[in-house]
């Protein structure tokens, strides 16, 4: 397709709702799963955090 201008482009030949709403979508989906990601990670150094600190105090208590 050729777009002869801007508003062309954006109405994409009447089918911009689906077409930008696709996009729309995706990015909402790809933020939302790094989110999470990010979020998993965290907890996972958390809880290995206090894993190691409970070891720690552990082997202390033996010694």
């Amino acid at each position: 397709m050729n777009w002869h201008s801007w508003s062309e482009f954006l109405s994409m030949g009447g089918y911009a709702l689906y077409v930008w709403g696709s996009y729309v979508v995706t990015l909402v989906v790809l933020v939302g799963e790094i989110v999470a990601l990010v979020m998993r990670r965290r907890g996972v150094i958390e809880r290995l955090a206090t894993f190691y600190a409970a070891r720690r105090r552990n082997h202390e208590a033996e010694a």
